[in-house]
């Protein structure tokens, strides 16, 4: 998890979470960030402590980690055999008409 205002990264067990009425979700790192964003109204990129601001004025890299799979949870993916396609049939509508006038005659 990640703060909300000012995108550190949070330790499983510390933090704040507030949820709003509707439902939202905003996790906190401290009560600084919080007041910051719930009771000012702030946008942590825009504040000059926040990790938040030195990624958006590219003084920090962001780096996303990977989720990795755990073993035994491995999906198997069946492959169906692809059916061949079906010919186009451009210009040729116009003839099963005229086979079936000729055996009418």
């Amino acid at each position: 998890m990640i703060c909300n205002f000012c995108e550190e990264p949070l330790e499983k067990g510390t933090g704040l979470l507030y949820v709003k009425k509707d439902g939202t979700l905003f996790y906190f790192c401290s009560s600084k960030c919080r007041k910051n964003l719930i009771g000012l109204g702030r946008e942590g990129r825009r504040q000059e402590w926040t990790r938040a601001y030195r990624i958006f004025k590219g003084r920090e890299k962001v780096i996303l980690k990977e989720k990795a799979a755990k073993p035994g949870t491995e999906e198997k993916k069946e492959e169906k055999p692809k059916a061949a396609p079906a010919p186009k049939t451009e210009g040729k509508k116009s003839e099963p008409k005229q086979e079936a006038k000729s055996q009418a005659k």
